[in-house]
């Protein structure tokens, strides 16, 4: 099983700008401390424990005040980690559940009473692969009465041979990581032109992150990655979500969260438009306290 290692403890203050008041992580973890919160055991990896005694410190640091908690496969569909971590914010953080068939409208209704708007599926194969669509589609249809959206964690490629399931979606969905495209194909590379064509619908959204995924490099400035969330941001601008995926979890080179921050500028230089996808758009979607 692959051992993850840990976050840089001490990231870099944002030196480019100072985020607004609101100011949203709109994706990242919390792991753990596996002695309080165990890992499941049918993990694909074991991550260090990232609690969220650890998250509000880099909050602070990178002067963020709001945060969507991303349940992640490691924990599986016990969520319990992210619903204390959802406690302790008191109103300034909402969630993303990992849940299964067995979750019925009940099980629902805690969660989203405690916080959570949404559910996420992986579809990328070293977490697994797509899961069982009659029970996706089961899922779906439950969560979508709560007004939760659905993230999809996929990659672009497979966008194409998605398109009637994301026709038939009955609620938002978003596209993680900016459906991770390889950014050594460039920005016309098909894939990445069938995300933007899959922004004109009114119920995709999409996170401008994982940087550190997408470079060709691995090490910043991942100054290749900046053409496609400038595209992105261009086509959807009130359909944009930007988060770190503090702590990094399965990232070829570990990223320093601050530059993560700074790179903002570089993907959107207009500080109004920059503030609303840090703040508005955030909020639209997750609904805080």
């Amino acid at each position: 099983m692959k051992l993850i290692p840990g976050p840089i403890p001490t990231p870099s203050a944002p030196s480019t700008f100072t985020p607004p008041h609101g100011a949203c992580d709109a994706h990242c973890h919390v792991f753990g401390p596996a002695q309080h919160f165990p890992f499941a055991v049918d993990r694909t990896y074991t991550p260090p424990d990232a609690g969220i005694e650890a998250f509000e410190r880099l909050q602070e640091r990178l002067r963020l005040s709001r945060a969507v908690f991303v349940q992640a496969s490691c924990h599986g569909t016990d969520n319990s980690a992210m619903l204390d971590a959802l406690d302790r914010g008191k109103g300034r953080y909402a969630g993303v559940a990992m849940i299964n068939d067995s979750f019925d409208e009940a099980d629902i209704s805690k969660l989203h009473d405690a916080g959570v708007r949404g559910t996420r599926f992986n579809f990328v194969s070293h977490l697994g692969g797509a899961p069982d669509m009659d029970a996706f589609w089961r899922i779906v249809t439950r969560v979508a009465p709560f007004g939760w959206h659905v993230v999809l964690h996929l990659d672009a490629a497979d966008l194409q041979a998605r398109a009637k399931m994301l026709d038939r979606m009955p609620c938002p969905y978003v596209i993680d990581h900016m459906g991770r495209v390889p950014a050594s194909d460039g920005i016309d590379q098909e894939p990445f032109q069938v995300l933007l064509e899959v922004m004109k619908d009114d119920r995709a959204w999409v996170k401008v992150s994982g940087a550190e995924r997408l470079t060709a490099d691995g090490p910043p400035p991942y100054d290749d990655v900046v053409p496609f969330a400038a595209a992105l941001i261009g086509a959807a601008p009130d359909r944009i979500l930007w988060g770190t995926d503090w702590p990094h979890p399965n990232v070829r080179h570990m990223p320093d969260d601050g530059h993560l921050v700074d790179l903002l500028t570089s993907f959107c230089p207009n500080a109004t438009l920059r503030n609303q996808i840090l703040v508005a758009n955030p909020e639209t979607l997750s609904d805080f306290g």
